[in-house]
């Protein structure tokens, strides 16, 4: 083996053992007895988002598979998390790295990809891939393409996926296996993980459900209905990370027990909401989280079922100050925050699903 590689893979080794797993934080709302809400802190990874562990993962796929090599630039399609985490790992083993993204990206993502020693490369319209494929091209670097390799990078079966955290964090409490595990899909990586593993898992986590949340201006959900992996959109999603304007190689519908559509101004308001719940902001994705939660609950609820129901804290909502978190910047994109934090908080004191 090469002095490098081995040198790398020891170095990701020795970085894997330094964290420490993530927070379950538990929340139980009156109106929901019998039924607690779990939500997975995935924020606080190193560099501050799910994406974390999935830059590890790639680097070390990357790696043993004998694709990237020493001094070789990294070259990433993202919205911006990924190309965080991948900014740290590759400072990590002395490598350049450069991020092709949306020119509307927020500018906190910007600068920690910057923080982390790699430069963004942003690009108008949503073909990110292509930029990326031309950057590896002209540099002689690496193309990571998260988006074909999420899946496959991860160890599904174990290895301190995020289901098995999930799974393993929820074995003491007194309902320990979740009746759905609520998950939204960028790549479609996390979702693959959790999906095969509830079912590779299925004597501990029979009857455990995997419903994925899609945000507007996605087309995960009409190939979930509809099989067509041709489909394709013009605009991407506005919840940073998540939805996707084409069928992306890593999202593996056949997993997944059900998708749910959220409109943005619900991810938007879900977001006051949590803050009032936990006394800290979050993502947008995290937001997006929430109303699938919320709706199941609900649903569990009316049934009268009862048992646990999981989701993720994406990142933190540091990132969004100057979008998410702008009164100025909702009124320009057309949110309605207020009426629609209304509609959930109603949801949340009744345990009755409202629709807008």
């Amino acid at each position: 083996m090469p002095s490098w590689t081995r040198r790398s893979i020891e170095i990701l080794a020795a970085e894997a053992a330094r964290s420490a797993d993530t927070h379950l934080i538990r929340l139980d709302l009156p109106a929901f007895p019998g039924i607690p809400l779990y939500l997975k802190d995935e924020s606080a990874h190193p560099t501050g988002s799910l994406k974390h562990r999935l830059a590890r993962s790639l680097f070390l796929y990357a790696i043993c598979n004998g694709w990237l090599h020493e001094d070789q630039p990294v070259i990433e399609a993202s919205s911006g998390s990924t190309a965080i985490s991948e900014a740290y790992f590759a400072r990590l083993l002395g490598l350049p790295f450069i991020a092709a993204m949306p020119r509307r990206t927020s500018c906190d993502k910007i600068a920690q990809i910057e923080h982390f020693g790699g430069r963004s490369h942003l690009i108008d319209g949503t073909d990110v891939y292509g930029a990326a494929e031309q950057l590896a091209r002209e540099s002689d670097g690496y193309y990571m393409d998260q988006f074909t390799f999420a899946e496959r990078a991860t160890d599904w079966r174990g290895n301190n996926n995020i289901a098995e955290s999930i799974f393993r964090q929820m074995e003491r409490e007194f309902d320990p296996v979740p009746r759905w595990i609520v998950v939204s899909a960028g790549t479609g990586g996390t979702s693959a993980t959790i999906g095969r593993y509830i079912r590779y898992g299925a004597a501990r986590s029979d009857g455990t459900q995997l419903a994925v949340v899609d945000p507007e201006n996605s087309v995960f959900m009409d190939y979930f209905n509809s099989g067509d992996a041709s489909l394709r959109l013009d605009c991407g999603s506005r919840i940073e990370g998540i939805g996707r304007p084409r069928v992306e190689p890593s999202f593996i519908r056949g997993v997944i027990d059900r998708m749910i559509r959220v409109p943005d101004n619900a991810s938007m308001a879900a977001l006051r909401v949590l803050e009032r719940l936990m006394g800290r902001r979050c993502g947008g994705s995290t937001g997006t989280n929430l109303v699938g939660a919320l709706q199941l609950m609900c649903e569990l609820r009316a049934s009268g079922e009862k048992g646990p129901v999981v989701t993720l804290i994406c990142d933190g909502g540091e990132r969004y100050r100057k979008t998410y978190y702008n009164d100025d910047w909702l009124a320009a994109e057309g949110f309605d925050v207020a009426n629609e934090q209304a509609r959930l908080e109603q949801v949340i004191q009744s345990g009755r699903w409202v629709d807008a």
